[in-house]
C-alpha cells in the first residue's frame, strides 16, 4: 500500500507554489504572469516586495542565463539564500571593510594626525568621525534589513528609497568618491615605496636600497604600474579578490600585532630624518618608549606645514585626511551583488568591522602619543617601520593594505557604475558598462573606473585630494541618512526593518553632522559638490523616465497631505477665502479637451476633478471595469497639462452616477462646490485627438504603459449626428436640478470647441489687448425677477474676475452689460451703484449700457407688465432661487421664441471681440414636464454665441471686508 501511494505521488504533478497560486488567473501559464511590455526600468524587481522568488519581467535576473528556465521564459525561480553561491558575512563584508578603513591611514597617517593635532584633538577627530559613520551605519542597517539588497550597494539603497533622481545623482557622486579613494590609496602606496626605496641624498642605510628615482613624473609612473596591477586582479573577478583579501587581512592583523608588541619590546631610539626636497636639512626624531613627558609634549595641537605638499595644516585639513581612514564602511555594501544574504551580512559585518577598527585606532593613538616625540611624528609619516621589531613587517603591511584598499575601491566603484548603467539613467554614456563576463564580472565598468582613477593619479600627492574624497563620501553618507529619515517620517507600513536600533533623531543628527563637517573641511568643494548633485538631479529628472521602484516623495506627500486635510476644517470656511472647487463631468474627452483646458484656467488654485460615469452594473461583470481605466484618464491629464484629479464611477444611469460623484468626490474640506457640464445640444462634436499633435503624432509612451495608440483606442470615437446620447434632455436638466438641490453651483459650457487661446492672445492680435470677457448678470429669461446684485449675479461676476486674474487671460478686458429701457429714469443711479460695488470688490471692469426696449417689448407682449428692471421694487429684488417654483414654471411657458431670438441677437451684437460670455443660468422649473422646454430656451438664447458659460451660483463668494 505504501509503495502504491509513493508511485501515485510521484506521477501526480507538484502543487503550485502558494505565492504563485494566489496570484494566478486566466491567461497565465504555470502561475506566472504573461509577458507584458515593460516600461523603462521595469526590468528591476521591486526591492521591497520581490525577494527574487520570481521575476515578472521579460528578463531573467542577472547571472541566470536563459537556459535556466528555457527560451523566452518570464518566470525564474531563484535559489534560496542559503543555497545561492556567494560570499558570507566575514569574507564579503568584514574583511573588505576592515581593509578599506585601515588602508594607508593606519600605517602612514596616524603619526601625522597626532603630530599636527595633538593627542586631545586627535581623539576629538576620531570621536567625530566615528559618530558620523556610526549614525550612517544605523541608517544603512535599517535600509538593508528592510528588503532584498541587490548589486550597487549604497546606490541601490538610495535610488530604491529616494527615487532615480536622488539615487542617480548621489550614486554617481559616490562612484566618484570611490574613484578618488582608489587614487588616494595608490598614491599612498607610492609614497610608502619611495620612503623605503626612493633616492634621498644623505639618507641612512645601504646606498643600493634607495635606488628608485623620485619626482612627479616618476611617482606618476609608479602609480600607473600599481593601478595596472590592481586592474588585472579586478578583471579576474570578485571571488579572486575576496580570497586574496583574506590573506591580506591576516597579514595586516599580524603586522598590527607586531606594532603593538614593538611599543613594549623596542627600547628608546633616535633617528635622523631627511627629505628629498628638504635640501641639507636633517631632523632628529626620538622613540622614547612609554614616557609621561612625551605624552605632555604630544597633548596639544602644533599645526605646521606638511612636508609632502608644503601646505599649512589645520584642524579641518587633518580631519579630512583622518576621515579617509573611516570611509571604508560601504566596502561591504558595494559587494552586495556578490553576497549570499546581503540583508543579514551588511549590517552585521559592518558593525563588527567598525567596532574592530575603532578599537585599533584608539589603541594606536594612545601608544603613539606616549612613545614618539613630535619631531618624529611630523617629519616621518612611515615611522612605524623605524620602531618595529622587524621593519620589513610594516613595509609588507603597508603594501598589502594599500593594494587591498585600492582593489576594494576599484571593484566597489565598478559595481556602482554597473548598477547605474543597468538602470539606464545616463543613456549611452554608461550603456557599455552593463556588459559582463560569463561569470557576471562587469569588466567594462572596471575599465571605465580604471581610466578615471588614472586621471586622479595626476594629482600627485595623497593629501592633495584627501579633502575632496572626504566631501564626496560625506555627501553619500548624508544621502543615506536622508533616505532612512524619509522612510521613517513617511511611516509607510512596509518599512519594517529587522534592525531597530535607529530613530529619526539618529538620521537627523547624522545628516546635520555630515553637512557641517563638509563645509568645515572645504566650503568650496562642498558647494561645488552640491551644485553638481543638483545639476545631475535635474538632468536625470528630465531625461530619465518614470521608474517602477516607488518614490519616497509620494509617501511623504501622502503623509503630509493627510495631516493637512485633517486640519482643513469645513466649519472654518469663510467667504474671503472662497475659491471654486470644480467637478467637470466628461462623457468623451475627445470632444471635451478645450473645455477641460478652460476649466483648468478657471479653478484658481482650487480642487479640479474630471468626473466620468460608465454605464453598467457591477452584478453583471466579473470584475470592476473602472479601475483599469484610470491609467488612460491620468495619461490624458498629463498630455493636456492640466492640474486635475480623476474620479470615475459605474452606475446604471448618468444622473445617478453624477449624484454619486457629487457626494463622494473629494475629501474633508476639499470637495467640489461647483458642477460643470457641457451643453446638451444637437451639434456634432469634433475630435480633438485628431487635431492636437500630442495625441496624433508618434507613439510616445508615458512610461505607465499608455502610448498614443493605446489612448486613441481606449476612448471611443465621437458620435455622429445620428448617434445616440448617453442620456436624454430631461435627465440632463434633472442632473442640473439635482446639483442645485445639493447646494452646488452649476455651470454649463457651450461652444468651447471654438475657443483658441493661441489665436486670441498671439502676437498678431496685440497679445490679447482687444479680447473681452463679457458678463451678463441679468436673468435674461426672467428679467423681472432678478437684480444686478443678487447672489447668482455676483457669483457670475466672481467667476469672470477669477478668469481675468489668470496670467494667460490677464490681457483680456472685463465688460459688464447693464440692460436699460428708454423710460427708465434710474439707470444712471443703477450704473453708479454697480460701479461702487465694483470698487468695493476691487474688480476692474468696464460697464456697458445696452438699450433693450425692443427686446423688453417682446418679453411683455404675452404677459402682464410687472415691475421691470427700471422700476424694480422690493419684489423685483428677490432672487430667482427664492421665487416660487410654480410661478417660475408658469413664466417659463409664457416666454416667446421671438423674445429668445431677440435676446440672442442682442448678446451676439455685443460680442464682436468676446472670448467668453458669462450668462445667468435660471433655475430649472419644478415641473419636470417643462424640462425640455427649459432646455430649448437655453439653446435659443445661446445659439451661435461662441464660447459661453451659463452659471447659476448659490454660494456667497464676494466680500468687501478685510
Amino acid at each position: 500500500m505504501n509503495e502504491e501511494r509513493r508511485r501515485l505521488a510521484a506521477a501526480r504533478p507538484p502543487p503550485p507554489s502558494p505565492l504563485l497560486a494566489a496570484g494566478s488567473s486566466k491567461g497565465r501559464v504555470g502561475g506566472c504572469r504573461p509577458p507584458r511590455t515593460p516600461s523603462i526600468m521595469s526590468t528591476e524587481s521591486s526591492p521591497l516586495l520581490s525577494y527574487r522568488l520570481f521575476s515578472v519581467t521579460g528578463e531573467l535576473p542577472e547571472g541566470e542565463g536563459p537556459g535556466a528556465q528555457g527560451e523566452g521564459s518570464v518566470c525564474s525561480v531563484a535559489t534560496p539564500p542559503e543555497q545561492r553561491p556567494g560570499l558570507n558575512t566575514f569574507f564579503g563584508v568584514v574583511v573588505p571593510t576592515v581593509l578599506s578603513m585601515f588602508s594607508i591611514v593606519v600605517f602612514m597617517r596616524i603619526g601625522f594626525v597626532i603630530g599636527h593635532a595633538g593627542f586631545l584633538q586627535a581623539l576629538l577627530m576620531l570621536a567625530v568621525a566615528y559618530i558620523i559613520i556610526t549614525l550612517t551605519i544605523l541608517s544603512v542597517c535599517a535600509i538593508s534589513t528592510n528588503g532584498a539588497v541587490q548589486g550597487g550597494g549604497a546606490y541601490f539603497m538610495i535610488s530604491r528609497t529616494l527615487g532615480p533622481e536622488f539615487g542617480g545623482s548621489i550614486g554617481l557622486m559616490f562612484y566618484l568618491a570611490n574613484v578618488c579613494a582608489c587614487g588616494v590609496y595608490i598614491l599612498g602606496l607610492v609614497e610608502a615605496i619611495l620612503d623605503v626605496f626612493g633616492k634621498i641624498s644623505g639618507a641612512p642605510g645601504p646606498a643600493g636600497l634607495h635606488a628608485l628615482p623620485q619626482g612627479y613624473w616618476f611617482s606618476l609612473l609608479y602609480a600607473t604600474g600599481l593601478l595596472l596591477l590592481c586592474l588585472l586582479v579586478c578583471l579576474v573577478g570578485a571571488e579572486i579578490y575576496s580570497k586574496a583579501s583574506f590573506l591580506i587581512f591576516l597579514v595586516v592583523t599580524i603586522v598590527l600585532l607586531t606594532i603593538l608588541v614593538s611599543f613594549f619590546a623596542v627600547g628608546p631610539q633616535h633617528f635622523s630624518i631627511a627629505h628629498q626636497d628638504g635640501g641639507n636639512v636633517t631632523y632628529s626624531g626620538s622613540f622614547t618608549g612609554f614616557n609621561e613627558s612625551t605624552l605632555r609634549g604630544n597633548l596639544y595641537e602644533q599645526y605646521s606645514r606638511d612636508y609632502t605638499t608644503n601646505t599649512m595644516m589645520s584642524f579641518t585639513t587633518v580631519f579630512a585626511i583622518l576621515f579617509n581612514g573611516c570611509t571604508g564602511i560601504m566596502a561591504g555594501s558595494n559587494m552586495s551583488g556578490e553576497l549570499r544574504d546581503p540583508s543579514v551580512s551588511i549590517p552585521k559585518g559592518t558593525i563588527i568591522a567598525v567596532g574592530y577598527t575603532f578599537f585599533i585606532y584608539l589603541l594606536l593613538f594612545f601608544m603613539v602619543s606616549f612613545t614618539c616625540d613630535r619631531v618624529l611624528l611630523l617629519q616621518d609619516n612611515g615611522f612605524f617601520r623605524r620602531i618595529n621589531v622587524w621593519p620589513p613587517f610594516v613595509t609588507i603591511g603597508i603594501y598589502s593594505t594599500s593594494l587591498s584598499a585600492s582593489m576594494s575601491s576599484l571593484i566597489g566603484a565598478s559595481r556602482i557604475l554597473h548598477a547605474l548603467a543597468k538602470d539606464q539613467l545616463f543613456g549611452v554614456l554608461t550603456a557599455p558598462a552593463k556588459i559582463t563576463s560569463k561569470s557576471g564580472n562587469p569588466w567594462v565598468a572596471v575599465l571605465y573606473t580604471w581610466a578615471l582613477v588614472q586621471l586622479v593619479l595626476f594629482a600627485g600627492k595623497l593629501n592633495t585630494i584627501a579633502g575632496i574624497v572626504t566631501v564626496f563620501y560625506l555627501m553619500a553618507y548624508a544621502a543615506i541618512d536622508l533616505a532612512c529619515l524619509a522612510l521613517e517620517w513617511a511611516s509607510a507600513p512596509n518599512f519594517r526593518p529587522t534592525f531597530r536600533f535607529f530613530s529619526w533623531h539618529t538620521c537627523v543628527l547624522g545628516l546635520v553632522s555630515c553637512f557641517v563637517m563638509m563645509f568645515l573641511i572645504n566650503a568650496v568643494y562642498t558647494s561645488a559638490s552640491i551644485v553638481l548633485m543638483l545639476l545631475l538631479l535635474v538632468f536625470i529628472h528630465y531625461r530619465a523616465p518614470t521608474s517602477s521602484w516607488g518614490y519616497i516623495s509620494q509617501a511623504l506627500i501622502f503623509h503630509q497631505v493627510r495631516k493637512y486635510l485633517l486640519l482643513l476644517d469645513v466649519r472654518k470656511e469663510h467667504v474671503k477665502f472662497w475659491r471654486p472647487q470644480i467637478l467637470l463631468m466628461v462623457a468623451n474627452p475627445r470632444a471635451s479637451c478645450q473645455l477641460i483646458k478652460f476649466i483648468n484656467d478657471l479653478k484658481k488654485g482650487g480642487l479640479y476633478v474630471l468626473g466620468h460615469v460608465e454605464i453598467g452594473d457591477l452584478d453583471t461583470v466579473p470584475s470592476d471595469p473602472i479601475q483599469p481605466q484610470y491609467n488612460f484618464w491620468l495619461s490624458l491629464v498629463d498630455r493636456l497639462n492640466v492640474k486635475a484629479f480623476v474620479d470615475l464611477t459605474l452606475s446604471e444611469s448618468v444622473r445617478q452616477g453624477a449624484q454619486h460623484l457629487l457626494r463622494i468626490t473629494g475629501l474633508g474640506g476639499m470637495k467640489p462646490n461647483t458642477l460643470v457640464l457641457g451643453f446638451y445640444d444637437s451639434c456634432t462634436p469634433e475630435d480633438y485627438f485628431l487635431q492636437d499633435p500630442a495625441f496624433r503624432d508618434g507613439l510616445e509612451n508615458d512610461h505607465f504603459g499608455v502610448d498614443n495608440s493605446a489612448l486613441q483606442a481606449h476612448f471611443p470615437p465621437v458620435r455622429d449626428r445620428e448617434g445616440s446620447k448617453a442620456m436624454g434632455p430631461s435627465e440632463y436638466v434633472s442632473l442640473v436640478s439635482d446639483a442645485l438641490k445639493m447646494g452646488k453651483n452649476v455651470c454649463l459650457g457651450r461652444y468651447f470647441h471654438l475657443l483658441e487661446k493661441g489665436a486670441l492672445f498671439g502676437k498678431g492680435q496685440g497679445q490679447g489687448q482687444g479680447v473681452a470677457l463679457d458678463v451678463w448678470p441679468l436673468n435674461l429669461l426672467r428679467p423681472d425677477s432678478a437684480s444686478y446684485v443678487d447672489v447668482c449675479s455676483l457669483f457670475l461676476l466672481q467667476m469672470a474676475c477669477i478668469l481675468n486674474m489668470v496670467p494667460s487671460w490677464r490681457a483680456s478686458r472685463l465688460r459688464i452689460f447693464l440692460c436699460v429701457e428708454s423710460g427708465d429714469d434710474g439707470w444712471v443711479r443703477k450704473e453708479v451703484k454697480l460701479r461702487e460695488l465694483l470698487g468695493k470688490l476691487r474688480i476692474k471692469a468696464a460697464i456697458k449700457i445696452v438699450a433693450w426696449d425692443a427686446v423688453a417689448a417682446l418679453h411683455w407682449h404675452n404677459q402682464p407688465r410687472a415691475a421691470t428692471p427700471g422700476h424694480a421694487g422690493g419684489e423685483a429684488e428677490r432672487t430667482l432661487a427664492d421665487a416660487p417654483a410654480a410661478a417660475s414654471a408658469t413664466h417659463l411657458g409664457r416666454v416667446s421664441e421671438e423674445y429668445l431670438d431677440a435676446v440672442n441677437q442682442l448678446v451676439r451684437s455685443q460680442a464682436l471681440h468676446t472670448a467668453v460670455s458669462f450668462l445667468y443660468l435660471p433655475r430649472p422649473p419644478a415641473d419636470t414636464a417643462q424640462y425640455e422646454r427649459y432646455l430649448e430656451q437655453l439653446d435659443r438664447v445661446t445659439r451661435d454665441l461662441g464660447p459661453s458659460l451659463l452659471i447659476h451660483g448659490l454660494t456667497p463668494v464676494t466680500c468687501t471686508e478685510l
